[in-house]
């Protein structure tokens, strides 16, 4: 199967504008680039703005599409109101909101300093809270309708997790911004939804949370049932689904993409998988026996 293969028809995206956060790699650089394959014109954002620059030119030069590179750091409301100005001094207009700039690091809670926590927070919950208010704002003022805040979280924002607290914490609050608005802003034509992916490796992240020789160590992909990793189109392909106008009666909900890794974690017995074939001929010779007992 071709993982790597494109969903949606040309120009699906024709004619839009959106705003991706952390854009500039990784995975928002991944729904960015389909995003303007597809016709749309795409915002990328993030504090380092050299590097924004050199990804503006090779996305222009890949798709032949409209690429603005913004430097905004979203902990900042005013940066974010700047930014949300100067998108629209540019396009005229933006038409949704791909809330996917992150920070996360593994490490023992109780190691953890108060301002590394914060670190976490500020740009995972107060980065998507000061984005999602900013445009936001600016649609309800404006009546425009037909808006999408498409939001990035976790399987474990409904499960939460051990060794990534902070991350867990925002995520689930990014989670509740996200159903809470799809209730809230739906009358001002605003819909609201988030996407749960599972292990997508991406060299800025991936070597923060699987850094140095654990990568050997703790392979993920024999947590998820279908044993691989996702490819970075898969996700970009169910975004840019969730942005366009086929998603339109789609509102507060979190879709996982993960290959099952979360159902597999969560079932009590999942773990039996580990017990090999022919031990299963005892353990059924066992239970009958007992069976017949009673």
């Amino acid at each position: 199967m071709e993982y790597s293969a494109k969903m949606l028809k040309e120009d699906a995206l024709k004619g839009k504008t959106f705003v991706v956060t952390g854009g500039g790699s990784g995975l928002g650089k991944s729904m960015s680039t389909y995003f303007l394959e597809l016709g749309a014109a795409v915002v990328i954002t993030s504090r380092n703005t050299d590097k924004l620059l050199a990804v503006k030119d090779e996305l222009e030069t890949k798709t032949g599409g409209r690429v603005a590179a913004i430097g905004c750091d979203v902990r900042n409301y005013d940066e974010v109101e700047n930014m949300v100005a100067e998108s629209l001094e540019i396009f005229g207009k933006i038409d949704g909101l791909v809330n996917n700039a992150a920070g996360n690091f593994i490490s023992p809670t109780e190691r953890l300093s108060a301002n590394a926590f914060d670190t976490i927070i500020d740009i995972v919950l107060k980065g998507t809270k000061n984005c999602t208010l900013a445009l936001g704002k600016h649609w309800i003022e404006n009546k425009e309708t037909n808006k999408i805040v498409l939001n990035i979280v976790t399987t474990y924002a409904f499960t939460g997790s051990g060794y990534v607290v902070p991350s867990a914490t925002a995520k689930a609050g990014v989670l509740a911004l996200t159903r809470s608005l799809a209730i809230e802003w739906a009358k001002y034509g605003i819909r609201s939804n988030a996407i749960a992916p599972g292990p997508f490796p991406t060299e800025g992240a991936w070597n923060r949370l699987v850094p140095g020789d654990l990568k050997d160590k703790f392979d993920l992909t024999k947590k998820v049932p279908l044993k691989r990793y996702g490819n970075h189109q898969e996700l970009a392909n169910l975004a840019a689904y969730l942005v366009s106008d086929f998603s339109a009666y789609i509102n507060g909900e979190v879709i996982v993409i993960d290959g099952g890794e979360w159902l597999k974690g969560a079932g009590q017995f999942n773990l039996l998988e580990q017990i090999p074939e022919s031990m299963w001929d005892r353990v059924e010779m066992t239970i009958r026996s007992k069976n017949k007992k009673e």
